[in-house]
């Protein structure tokens, strides 16, 4: 995926009507699972909160509303998140 495909995709958790990223602000992708192909906005993150992996709501996996999703970050790939599972 090149820069220009990367900077069209959709953020998690953003707004609908407004669901691009934003200069100035550090994207990872989603891979797998039920969000596969969103941005993550991880400009606020920590190394150490980066390398640990996030944990995020969605109504769309295993366990529907209320549901989580687990990504880890690629340990070759800054830019990639992983999906682990979904959980409760």
């Amino acid at each position: 995926m090149d820069e220009a495909e990367f900077m069209r995709g959709r953020v998690y958790g953003a707004d609908h009507d407004d669901p691009g990223p934003r200069a100035g602000r550090v994207y990872a992708q989603l891979v797998g699972g039920p969000l596969d192909g969103l941005l993550l906005d991880v400009t606020d993150l920590s190394e150490r909160e980066c390398a640990r992996g996030v944990v995020l709501a969605t109504e769309i996996g295993r366990y529907g509303p209320g549901g989580r999703s687990a990504y880890g970050r690629r340990p070759d790939d800054r830019r990639r998140f992983d999906w682990r599972g979904d959980m409760p």
